[in-house]
């Protein structure tokens, strides 16, 4: 039973709480009501009613703002479905054959990296520098919003720091700021704070991280850590030591201010106070960095892309990759962007062997240069009036300057002012000098340039692709845009022609210059150094030789219009005169097609065009096309003429123009090849062909104006062979590639080698008989020379003989005839210039 003396006190407690509550309702009404009493008369008084009506429009105009902001009236906002499908902007990966990476297209620079593959340090780093708070606030903490307010923008203390969170800092980077001004920026700030919530709510705090790393911007135009880290340490993101690590989060603060290869002392003390805000929130223990402050700042810092390795191969696979990608789509319809969709490119290209050919021809061409220039000497055709005015007058300063009407005397002080100028250079490290216009140019003038293209003569695909000296300053690719005489390298199109017409490889032609009236003007070849008029060649003889007496004639012999006919075939798509003179090789070339036509000789046959790109993937790695070469289905010509070309062609590196492959470069390579020097030594050529390679080489002046002092030093065996010997040398050396430069050419059939064996040059004995008993019994027996008439096509109308006018008899000569009939027998060592 229950005690009634419990229950009354209970009643009583009841009734004196309801009293109380009663009470303090009422104590309510009396302050609400006093209050508003208070509020009201207050409000009659202009100076608080104005104020709080100023704060209650400035509220409400901030409330609409806001609102209109949060409703995409000043732009869409990205939904949460379009965060969880966020396609961050990727560069491009242009790969080797072997899937090396040899450059990229970007608009920036960004390689994506896993969470997993980000070491703690360099999260613990970013999190303890550019926001403490981060795993405690849902994508705007609005506790640095307020001391951001108070301390920076009431109490102007700008150490106070920012208020922008990991997160808002990650919209920043993948949406921008458009636009500019205050106004803009404000707008922006509203819009990072929505969507910063927004992407909170969406993915993990970790997620965010990796997000951010792979967004944010590095110094050096370079987007995301991976790239940083590979650009400035030269190694994987997750091999970034502790040290690294605070380096490159210092810079996120002011990318060029803290740029540790620009402002080192800056980024070590940026550093610093990385590290000391990793002890502040224990990430770090003191013990942790003992010794730190003391290390130096270390880099490997890797140069911008567009200057690494094969710029010009890049350049043109950029072109042909952004045309290839018009005729493809994504799976939404939308199309390719070559910068921005992480693409890989796989091209035929070897990047080992590039990086040969490339050190090949800068270690030539900067030693050619020096005794190029100091054959010329004084009289520098790069200073003489006649050059050098023509290519200032075209010159934008120049016309600049003439534009502003300024006086003749003070155009040439403008143009001979000194000023600090970035310039080119083979044998100085430094870039930046004190050079005048006027002398700028002069020395630019005086620049030899150069090309390279190595192909696998099966496919077509380029190995090595050299397309100037310096992409930097010469951006005109001599490979695939400029058009050259080729010089004596045209030579084998008339020679095959030859062979293709039935003419015998043993027949043998006189080295006699001749005469040639074509178009109402005379023409006379000579050979190189006036050597050959009292000898035969057989064919293998001239080509090896590089006769040109015989080479005009056997173009005539076969008709020029047969040897155009056979040069098209072979994959030449160039306009060739219809001149003798095209047998001396006067037609203008582009050297990849060059090189296409000679791929025939070492491909049964068959002319392959250069092949560049052989598949295209996507970020997903699908692909998105694959590309294979196109070979003719026919050969060009006959599997004889193929052999006997090779062979001599092979005879050309044993007894011929470039012999020095042997003796100088000491090459033991199964190598077919080819000098050609063009008309007052403008060019330098050479081409190498072995069984699975064929690569063409190019020296020459951009301005045709200017040309080599001599034939012996701009024949195309002193200019252009020694990049190639100097290429294959370090091939030799890498047993990488000893399928490549071990291999033999298969030996000639029996019928090619019984039509081959005949001696290559023939000189008949008994003429120097008769000539020593002619000088001592008779008088000097009377000369000739042949004049051959053409006719509009180059085909011979009649020929006749003129004497010669009587030359005195020299001193050397008269010595030369008194050795007798056997000094002819001795020999003489053939110099290996190309005409």
């Amino acid at each position: 039973m229950k005690n009634p003396l419990e229950n009354k006190n209970i009643t009583s407690i009841k009734n004196k709480a309801f009293t109380l509550f009663t009470k303090f309702l009422k104590y309510l009404e009396i302050g609400f009501r006093f209050a508003a009493i208070k509020f009201h008369a207050a409000v009659k008084r202009k100076w608080v009613r104005y104020p709080l009506l100023v704060i209650g429009s400035f509220f409400f105009i901030f409330s609409l703002f806001f609102l209109s902001i949060y409703m995409g009236v000043w732009g869409d906002l990205p939904s949460k479905y379009e965060l969880t499908h966020l396609e961050q902007s990727l560069a491009t990966q242009l790969v080797d054959r072997n899937g090396k990476n040899i450059g990229k297209y970007y608009i920036f620079d960004r390689r994506p990296v896993s969470f997993d593959e980000i070491p703690s340090h360099l999260k613990d780093a970013l999190v303890a520098t550019e926001d403490a708070r981060f795993y405690k606030h849902d994508g705007v903490d609005k506790r640095s919003l307020m001391r951001v307010f108070f301390k920076t923008l009431l109490m102007q203390d700008q150490s106070s720091g920012g208020g922008s969170t990991l997160t808002q800092q990650l919209v920043k980077n993948i949406y921008g700021r458009p636009g500019g001004g205050t106004f803009n920026l404000i707008v922006s700030k509203f819009k990072e704070f929505i969507v910063a919530q927004r992407i909170e709510e969406v993915y993990t705090k970790n997620e965010i991280i990796n997000l951010y790393l792979n967004t944010v911007p590095f110094p050096d135009n370079t987007y995301g850590i991976e790239s940083a880290s590979q650009k400035f340490f030269n190694k994987n993101t997750e091999l970034l030591t502790l040290n690294e690590a605070a380096i490159l989060v210092g810079t996120l603060k002011a990318n060029n201010s803290y740029n540790p290869r620009v402002n080192p002392d800056r980024a070590k003390k940026r550093r610093d106070v990385v590290i000391n805000q990793m002890l502040r929130y224990e990430y770090l223990k003191p013990q942790d960095t003992v010794g730190m402050e003391r290390d130096t700042i270390v880099l490997s810092y890797q140069q911008r892309t567009d200057l690494g390795i094969a710029p010009y191969f890049r350049e043109l696979i950029r072109k042909e990759a952004k045309e290839l990608l018009k005729n493809y789509s994504k799976t939404d319809g939308s199309s390719y962007d070559l910068y921005q969709d992480g693409l890989v490119i796989h091209t035929t290209l070897d990047k080992q062997m590039q990086e040969y050919a490339e050190a090949g021809m800068r270690d030539h061409m900067a030693a050619l240069q020096i005794q190029y220039e100091k054959a010329y000497g004084n009289y520098a055709p790069w200073k003489r009036k006649s050059i050098l005015e023509p290519s200032l007058e075209k010159l934008p300063y120049y016309q600049k300057l003439i534009k502003d009407s300024i006086s003749g005397e003070a155009l040439e002080d403008s143009l001979n002012l000194k000023k600090d100028r970035k310039i080119f250079n083979w044998n100085s490290d430094e870039t930046i000098q004190s050079i005048s216009v006027k002398d700028s140019l002069s020395h630019y003038l005086s620049l030899l340039n150069c090309g390279f293209l190595a192909l696998d003569p099966e496919t077509g695909g380029v190995l090595a692709y050299i397309g100037g000296i310096d992409f930097e300053n010469f951006k005109y690719d001599h490979v695939s845009q400029s058009e050259r005489m080729v010089g004596s390298t045209f030579k084998p199109f008339v020679y095959t022609t030859a062979l293709e017409q039935g003419v015998d490889p043993c027949t043998y032609y006189s080295g006699e210059q001749e005469l040639y009236y074509f178009n109402n003007k005379e023409w006379s070849p000579a050979n190189s150094g006036g050597e050959g008029e009292d000898l035969q060649y057989s064919l293998k003889g001239a080509l090896s030789n590089s006769v040109n007496t015989v080479a005009v004639k056997i173009l005539l012999d076969v008709g020029i219009g047969k040897v155009i006919n056979q040069a098209h075939k072979m994959g030449i798509p160039s306009k060739l005169p219809q001149v003798p003179s095209l047998a001396l090789g006067t037609a203008q070339i582009k050297m990849r097609d060059l090189a296409s036509a000679y791929t025939s000789f070492a491909n049964d046959g068959k002319p392959m065009k250069p092949f560049y790109i052989t598949k295209i993937v996507d970020r997903t790695g699908r692909t998105i096309a694959d590309f294979t070469p196109e070979t003719p289905k026919k050969s060009v010509m006959r599997n004889f003429t193929r052999q006997a070309m090779i062979e001599m062609m092979r005879g050309t590196v044993r007894e011929g123009t470039a012999t020095r492959l042997r003796y100088t470069y000491k090459l033991k390579n199964d190598i077919a090849g080819k000098t050609g020097t063009t008309q007052d030594n403008k060019d330098g050529w050479f081409v190498g062909i072995t069984p699975y390679m064929v690569a063409v080489t190019w020296v020459g002046n951009d301005d045709y104006r200017i040309g080599f002092s001599s034939t012996g030093l701009g024949a195309g065996a002193n200019s252009a062979l020694p990049i190639y010997a100097k290429f294959m040398q370090r091939l030799n050396n890498d047993t990488t590639y000893a399928s490549l430069t071990k291999q033999r050419f298969k030996a000639p059939s029996s019928e090619v080698a019984n039509a081959l064996n005949c001696p290559p040059i023939v000189k008949d004995s008994t003429s120097q008989v008769r000539q020593f008993f002619e000088s001592i019994f008779t008088k000097e027996e009377e000369k000739f020379r042949k004049k051959v008439f053409l006719n509009d096509n180059g085909s011979i109308i009649r020929t006749e003989e003129e004497p010669l006018p009587t030359e005195e008899v020299t001193e050397d000569e008269e010595n030369d005839t008194k050795r007798g009939f056997f000094s002819f027998l001795k020999g003489k060592k053939k110099n290996d210039k190309d005409n």
